[in-house]
């Protein structure tokens, strides 16, 4: 036991900071096709140009440099446009600094094992903890070859961390390799065209409290009337007043109307996105605004009418309901999910999964959910498990990141709060502890719903073993050691108890069925209805 690591205490997650909602563009005319193609083209080009002075400018820039890109996008837009260009710039160019850094940092994994698989002999065997040397030289040389080639890697991403260089690609990088294997991509040059361009259009504005409708430049009224604020080239499009477009649909947010409702009624700050899907021909608006953190409850609080543990894998969710003491309460559950096809279906598939999951605790009645903390970063390396690549695909599948923010979103607005606990040891301790007690013949028990009560049990400040050790001071000896805990090996524990002839009290002896007969009778019955009894003759020897 001394090898194991230090278990971190469980926690409450904090809630969402945000909220978006999303609908559809519907009863667009040609006229507003037109103008959106025109908007977002022309600031497409704007945002691309500050893309391209702000990631010059580096690690130098600062807020001086800030308001003069602001400025000289001014004059070609308006001025909430042109801050609305730059707050996005700004937050691209810190999403791939992070980025970067995340890549770095993959990137020394990958030579610290290299370095320690290569000094180990070839053959030799590795650990739970630590992988072994390679199979065979070959695959040694192959391996040093490749840690040369991350080590010269290194060298250049961190120098260009230390100059403040980051790689962005408006549109995206995986859409822009597509160009050169369209065949692959399943798209035509036309159809590549189409796309290329929705995704480097640039119609979003961030919100302003106090402000009509809580935003100035993409506003939208409690009736679903969207106008937009054209750019100064544009104003000649205009077909209301104050150089402004109205769209001659109507939208509603069918998600969280009645909120969005309320804030643009109060002239809160609401933030909009206009987007094109050219796939299926859609427009879409995506409203977005920040909110307060829900406030966490203590975690005694939360787990005052129990938990339901739940253990993430590649295709379903492992729960298991527990009481206040600890103890599995029914029988498990399984949603399963489907994470293969596009990143919507997807992410559709994990949002199905999670409604059940609280819509079955919510009937149970219980206010806290147990999840693991988890971070596959340093596992889904290659050189960790070079050899073992549907392993590696497994773990790099699930998307235990969306998982963690949806179940939290999701969960703040049922009212349910979100522990997360460490996970080590979960789902071998929960295997070795409860997964064999708990199968019966009517019931089978995966080593996954055994995970989901190590799970909860750890939630709720218990050990993962079903029983302790009693206190010293009850122990028979007075100072030795002795545990009520049967040993793993110990077959039948669970079991009854065997049965053994006679009542099962302390006053009658065991064998009283074999002499009942011998016994007189503690009540007087009539002797004229029963057969007279003679004993026989004794037989004598010698």
């Amino acid at each position: 036991m001394g090898g194991l690591r230090e278990l971190a205490a469980p926690f409450v997650a904090l809630g969402p900071s945000g909220v978006a909602v999303r609908t559809r563009l519907k009863q667009l005319t040609a006229a507003d096709v037109e103008v959106l193609r025109r908007v977002g083209a022309h600031l497409g080009v704007l945002a691309s140009r500050d893309l391209k002075a702000r990631c010059r400018d580096g690690l130098g820039h600062d807020a001086g440099a800030w308001a003069v890109r602001k400025r000289e996008l001014t004059p070609e837009s308006s001025a909430r446009w042109a801050g609305a260009i730059t707050k996005a710039t700004h937050d691209q160019w810190a999403l791939a600094r992070r980025s970067a850094l995340a890549h770095i940092q993959s990137l020394e994994a990958g030579v610290r094992t290299l370095r320690h698989r290569l000094s180990l002999p070839v053959g030799q065997k590795g650990s739970r903890r630590a992988p072994g040397g390679y199979r065979s030289r070959r695959e040694w040389h192959a391996k040093a070859r490749r840690l040369r080639v991350l080590e010269d890697r290194l060298v250049r991403e961190r120098a260009n961390w230390a100059a403040g260089r980051v790689r962005v690609v408006r549109g995206g990088r995986r859409l822009a390799r597509a160009r050169h294997h369209l065949t692959a991509a399943g798209l035509t040059e036309v159809r590549w065209r189409e796309r290329w361009e929705a995704a480097r259009w640039f119609v979003q504005a961030d919100g302003e409290s106090g402000k009509r409708f809580g935003n100035e430049t993409i506003r939208i009224t409690p009736d679903g009337e969207v106008s937009i604020r054209l750019p100064a080239p544009l104003a000649g499009l205009a077909n209301a007043p104050h150089g402004r477009y109205v769209l001659t649909g109507r939208i509603r947010f069918a998600h969280r109307g009645q909120e969005w409702a309320d804030r643009v009624a109060a002239n809160r700050a609401v933030a909009y996105r206009i987007h094109h899907d050219p796939a299926r021909g859609r427009w879409y608006v995506t409203a977005s605004w920040q909110k307060p953190v829900t406030r966490t409850i203590p975690l005694g609080a939360a787990l005052a009418q129990g938990v339901i543990g739940v253990d993430m894998n590649a295709d379903h969710l492992a729960a298991w309901r527990l009481d206040t003491h600890g103890n599995p309460v029914g029988s498990p559950r399984r949603f399963s999910y489907d994470l293969t096809g596009s990143a919507d279906h997807r992410d559709a598939q994990v949002r199905h999964a999670l409604t059940r999951l609280l819509h079955w605790a919510t009937s149970c009645g219980v206010q806290a959910i147990a999840v693991e903390d988890l971070d596959f970063t340093a596992e889904k390396t290659r050189e960790k498990h070079g050899g073992r690549k549907r392993f590696r695909q497994l773990i790099s599948g699930m998307p235990t990141g969306r998982l963690r923010a949806r179940l939290t979103s999701m969960a703040d607005a049922t009212g349910i709060t979100v522990i997360a606990v460490d996970p080590a040891y979960t789902s071998r301790w929960g295997a070795q502890h409860w997964q064999k007690p708990l199968t019966s013949s009517i019931r089978r028990t995966t080593r996954h719903d055994a995970a989901s009560i190590a799970i909860g049990r750890r939630a709720q400040g218990y050990p993962v073993r079903r029983r302790a050790a009693p206190p010293r001071t009850h122990q028979s000896d007075g100072c030795g050691h002795r545990t009520v805990q049967a040993p793993p090996e110990g077959s039948g524990r669970e079991g009854p108890r065997p049965r053994i002839p006679g009542p099962r009290t302390r006053s009658v002896p065991p064998d009283t069925e074999r002499t009942r007969a011998t016994r007189t009778p503690n009540t007087v019955r009539d002797v004229r209805s029963e057969p007279e009894w003679v004993q026989d003759s004794l037989l004598l020897t010698e």
